[in-house]
């Protein structure tokens, strides 16, 4: 009779242990089925949004989208340029720049043609940039008109003349307009600046 006591002993902590067990493999099915149900949400959210469906969702999500080019039917190129050194055109205090700049192009054959000329590229911006100074610089519109003038002078040794009528505050801008100039697409679309310090 001393072994039945024992026996039933050693059966309750079996019955507490499965016990356990079956409430963790519960907990842990609950978190699978509800994250899968918010991954499903999540990813059906996307299609309608984009497709235009629902007009506020649509409203909110469209301009952090980037605007494809419609002629591209490949992703863009981008050409990045070795980082820029260059000490600046300020008079009164001896100040620098380092400047880290890619070029995105839609043609991937134009990114090797880039790659070509890269001496005198990198010459021309070299020049743009030793005639800015730091208060031209810090600006957003000052860095606009950067971009604009890498862009403009990126394309340059390949022959191609881009017009400036755009940049304000041109002085040659109502000249450029009485000679009726064919206005250029550029193939450089966009000057990115990757790194820009300033001291």
């Amino acid at each position: 009779m001393a072994t039945a006591p024992a026996a039933a002993e050693t059966a309750v902590p079996k019955r507490a242990g499965s016990k356990k067990l079956i409430i963790i493999l519960a907990a842990v099915l609950v978190l699978v089925l509800v994250g899968g149900g918010a991954a499903v949400m999540l990813l059906k959210k996307k299609p309608v949004a984009e497709d235009g469906e629902d007009g506020a969702e649509a409203a909110t999500e469209s301009p952090a989208k980037p605007k494809a080019h419609a002629k591209s039917d490949h992703p863009p190129t981008f050409v990045p340029l070795d980082p820029f050194t260059v000490n600046l055109a300020d008079k009164d205090v001896d100040r620098f720049a380092q400047i880290g700049v890619t070029l995105q192009v839609d043609d991937p054959k134009f990114a090797d043609q880039i790659k070509a000329y890269m001496p005198a590229i990198r010459s021309n911006v070299l020049m743009v940039l030793a005639h800015k100074t730091a208060a031209e610089l810090l600006t957003r519109e000052g860095k606009e008109k950067l971009a604009k003038d890498i862009m403009r002078e990126s394309v340059r040794p390949m022959g191609i003349e881009l017009d400036e009528e755009d940049e304000p505050g041109s002085a040659d801008a109502p000249k450029k307009k009485k000679k009726k100039k064919a206005h250029v697409e550029s193939p450089v679309t966009q000057v990115l600046f990757s790194n820009f310090i300033v001291q």
